[in-house]
């Protein structure tokens, strides 16, 4: 079997170093074409040292350009490319098979896009891609022959319990709903009139994952689930009423399929993201993830829960723009990340962040972007509104 070259958008993150950790168990089946980062130069620096990828990607110039000497001081062979273009360049090379793209945030949908526009398998970890451009994505997977596997812990749950060969395959037979799982977050107990008072650094502990500050905080909100239930309608090709979210504290299963039989299939597992980044790379074998197994005899119990829509009005928010269209999607996570980085900021309070995100919202049209500008076009409006919004409490 040839050794399939493997580029990393996002390889400095959470899911970058976990992806890196799985292929280094197996050598003989990948290596490493490019590593991108925004601008954190020590850890790509360390990264490069250890794979040797062809490219280095740093989007920062400044970046870019201390770490090309560290690497020439070293005596490296890696060539370090600098800026937003570049991403797509190594995306959509011929050299590259698989695109693992982690880029947090709108900044990872160009160049996932281009991935997919060049027919690579694509594991998808940036939910923002398919929440800002839906049906545009999808339908340039089907076109240029590319494959779409979600890396989500949830969607991949999901995609193993599905009868279907392929994400393309969209119209799976039997299945009744999906039932998404959420751990709730921080503050799944705590009141309501508590909430006002929660600080940055409360909001970024998560109890069962170790993510990065952004995620941390929308799963606290349950936005992270919310963006999680647009991307399963787009992923699985369901209308938003048959995707349902389930709050399950333990996080062991990671979500359900739901069978006009009555059968319910669920994906158990420790919580650990390289159990679905290893099943994205070996798909559709097996690969070995260096998860542990689950001990069911630890686990003891599972406990559900309905969410609390009043309580964390952001999960809400998401089923109404996914109704309203794409322009109000692409509205609802410009304003969420604007809201998120002014929360760690502390420049808004946390119960501020679905009153901005709803305010702005509201601001977008109904329907749907069909093409890459429109949808760059609504989420700058989106992010200059919202910015607008923190300035005056209200969008002028």
């Amino acid at each position: 079997m040839a050794s399939k070259g493997i580029t990393i958008l996002g390889a400095s993150g959470s899911i970058g170093v976990s992806t890196l950790d799985v292929l280094a168990r197996h050598p003989e089946r990948f290596h490493v074409y490019a590593l991108t980062a925004h601008s954190n130069v020590d850890k790509l620096f360390e990264q490069c040292q250890q794979f040797q990828p062809r490219y280095a990607v740093m989007v920062d110039p400044l970046a870019a350009s201390v770490l090309e000497k560290r690497l020439q001081a070293v005596g490296s062979d890696v060539v370090v490319l600098a800026g937003a273009e570049a991403l797509d360049a190594v995306a959509s090379s011929p050299d590259t098979d698989y695109v693992m793209a982690a880029i947090v945030g709108a900044a990872g949908l160009v160049p996932t896009l281009a991935a997919a526009r060049a027919g690579k398998r694509v594991m998808l970890a940036n939910k923002e891609a398919l929440v800002m451009s839906g049906q545009l994505f999808i339908d340039a997977v089907c076109a240029y022959g590319a494959e779409l596997l979600p890396i989500d812990s949830e969607h991949n749950a999901v995609f193993q319990c599905l009868p279907s060969a392929s994400l393309r395959e969209r119209e799976h037979r039997g299945v009744e709903k999906i039932l998404l799982t959420a751990s709730g977050g921080p503050f799944r107990t705590w009141a309501a009139r508590d909430l006002h008072d929660i600080t940055p650094e409360q909001a970024v502990a998560h109890p069962n994952w170790s993510m990065g500050q952004k995620i941390s905080v929308d799963s606290a909100t349950l936005m992270n689930k919310g963006l999680e239930v647009i991307e399963a309608c787009w992923l699985f090709g369901l209308p938003a009423e048959r995707v349902e979210v389930v709050v399950h504290p333990q996080s062991t299963i990671h979500s359900m399929v739901s069978y006009n039989d009555g059968s319910v299939l669920a994906q158990l597992g420790n919580p650990d993201m390289r159990t679905p980044i290893a099943y994205a790379l070996g798909w559709p074998e097996r690969l070995a993830s260096g998860v542990a197994p689950l001990d069911l005899f630890a686990t003891a119990r599972l406990d559900f829960e309905q969410p609390d829509r009043e309580r964390f009005p952001c999960l809400q928010l998401a089923y109404d723009a996914h109704v309203r269209g794409g322009y109000a999607t692409i509205a609802l996570n410009a304003a969420n990340e604007v809201a998120v980085k002014a929360f760690l900021g502390r420049e808004i309070g946390f119960t501020d962040i679905p009153v901005l995100v709803k305010a702005v919202m509201l601001t977008a049209s109904t329907g749907t972007p069909m093409n890459l500008e429109e949808i760059l076009i609504q989420d700058e409006e989106s992010r200059v509104r919202s910015l607008s919004w923190i300035k005056n409490k209200k969008i002028h």
